[in-house]
C-alpha cells in the first residue's frame, strides 16, 4: 500500500460550518449574541436538560460547576485517577480536595464500589469521567449521590450521544459539562458548556463567566456582583457549534463505522485487547485506544506507527502520578493499580470523522506487521 500521512485526530468541517462562520462575521456581532443562545438551545434539547450554558472550555465548564455546587475549601470530590488532566484541576482551583477512586475494569470509567468505599462526612461531590466516550454507571451513582446527599458533576467532555441503560451523556447529574476541542466529536474550536435543570445555578454560570456580572435586564452593564471569570465563548465558536450540533448523528455514525474498521481489522490480533463494549449501552466514540498486552512494547510500537508517517499517543497517564497533583492529595505509585495497569498499556491510533477505509487499512497493517 502506498505511504501515507496520517494525523492523529482532525475535526470535520463542511461548507455548513463554512457557511455558519462567515455568517456571524458579516452580522459584526461577535460576542454574547443570538448564535450563543441558539447553540445552548440545542444543546440543552440534546441532552434532554432544561438549560445549558456555553463557555470558553470544558475545563471552564468544570470550575463553573464546581462553584455553583458550593464546593469549596475543605469539601472533598470524589472522581477518577484516569482521564484528562483538567478533571483533577478544576477541583483544585476551588481550594476542595482530590478524592481519587480505581476505575472498573470493564468500562475504564469510575469504579462505583470503590468510590462508595471513600466516601466521608467531608465528601461534597462525585465527578464521574466517561471516559473514551463510554458512560460511567449512572444508575449507581445517582443512588449513591442521593443516599449519601452528594452533588454529581457529571464529566462527559468525551462522550457526547453516548448512553448507558435509562441514561445520555449529560442527562443525569446535577451539572454536566462538555468540551468541544478539535479532536473532540464535535467542535466549537475552544468551547464547552454546563448544562443543568437548576435555573437559579444556570444564572449563577452565566454570571460567573462574565466576570461576574450581573443579570439581563439589570440596566448596567458594567455592574458585577460576585468575583467572576473571562469564560465567555464567542459568536463563531458557537455558530461552528450548532453547525456541528445539526450533524451529530451524522458525525457519530461515521465515527462508529471507522471504529468498526478498526475493530474487526485488529480483534484477531493476540498481543491487544480493544476497548470493551458499553452495558446496555453505546459508546460516543472519541478517540480508538489499543492495549498492548506486554506494555513494554508500547513505545517501541509508536516509534514504528511513526515512521510510517502514523500518529500515536499514550491514553493518559495516571492524574496522581503528576507532581502537582501528588502532592495535593499525598497520593502514590500502586495506589490504584486498575488505573496504573491500563495506563502503561494504552496507545491511541489515528481516528477522525472522514477517516477513510484505505487509512485505517494502512494503519492496522502497520500494527499487524509490528506484533507479528
Amino acid at each position: 500500500m502506498a505511504r501515507m500521512r496520517i494525523p492523529l485526530s482532525k475535526p470535520d468541517i463542511t461548507d455548513a460550518e463554512k457557511t455558519a462562520v462567515m455568517r456571524v462575521l458579516e452580522s459584526g456581532r461577535l460576542a454574547l449574541g443570538p448564535e450563543t443562545e441558539a447553540f445552548e438551545k440545542a444543546l440543552a434539547g440534546i441532552t434532554g436538560r432544561k438549560l445549558a450554558i456555553a463557555v470558553s472550555s470544558g475545563t471552564a465548564a468544570l470550575h463553573l460547576s464546581l462553584i455553583a455546587a458550593d464546593i469549596g475549601k475543605g469539601d472533598e470530590v470524589i472522581t477518577s485517577p484516569f482521564s484528562f488532566v483538567a478533571s483533577a484541576n478544576a477541583i483544585m482551583y476551588v481550594g476542595a480536595r482530590i478524592v481519587f477512586a480505581d476505575i472498573e475494569e470493564e468500562t475504564l470509567c469510575l469504579d462505583p464500589a470503590k468510590a462508595d468505599s471513600v466516601i466521608t462526612e467531608k465528601t461534597k461531590a462525585i465527578l464521574p469521567v466517561h471516559i473514551f466516550g463510554a458512560l460511567a454507571d449512572m444508575d449507581a451513582f445517582c443512588s449513591m449521590a442521593e443516599k449519601h446527599s452528594l452533588k454529581i458533576i457529571e464529566d462527559a467532555c468525551e462522550a457526547i450521544g453516548a448512553t448507558r441503560g435509562n441514561h445520555k451523556a449529560g442527562g443525569s447529574g446535577d451539572f454536566a459539562v462538555f468540551g468541544f476541542y478539535p479532536n473532540k466529536q464535535i467542535t466549537t474550536g475552544e468551547g464547552g458548556a454546563v448544562v443543568t435543570d437548576d435555573p437559579d445555578a444556570a444564572v449563577k454560570i452565566r454570571s460567573l463567566r462574565n466576570q461576574g456580572r450581573a443579570g439581563a435586564g439589570t440596566g448596567e452593564m458594567l455592574e458585577h456582583v460576585r468575583l467572576g471569570y473571562n469564560y465567555r465563548i464567542n459568536e463563531l465558536s458557537s455558530a461552528l457549534g450548532r453547525a456541528q450540533l445539526e450533524r451529530l448523528n451524522e458525525i457519530l455514525e461515521n465515527r462508529t463505522r471507522v471504529a468498526d474498521l478498526y475493530s474487526e481489522r485488529l480483534r484477531n490480533l493476540a498481543d491487544i485487547r480493544l476497548l470493551n463494549p458499553v452495558p446496555g449501552g453505546s459508546r460516543s466514540w472519541f478517540v480508538y485506544v489499543i492495549m498492548l498486552k506486554d506494555p513494554s512494547r508500547r513505545e517501541a510500537l509508536s516509534s514504528h506507527l511513526s515512521r510510517s508517517e502514523i500518529d500515536s499517543r499514550t491514553y493518559f497517564p495516571p492524574i496522581h502520578f503528576f507532581d502537582h497533583i501528588r502532592n495535593h492529595g499525598g497520593f502514590s505509585k500502586g495506589q490504584f493499580p486498575v488505573t496504573e495497569r491500563v495506563a502503561e498499556s494504552t496507545l491511541a491510533l489515528p481516528f477522525y470523522t472522514t477517516m477513510t477505509d484505505k487509512e485505517v487499512d494502512y494503519v492496522c497493517d502497520k500494527v499487524a506487521a509490528f506484533l507479528s
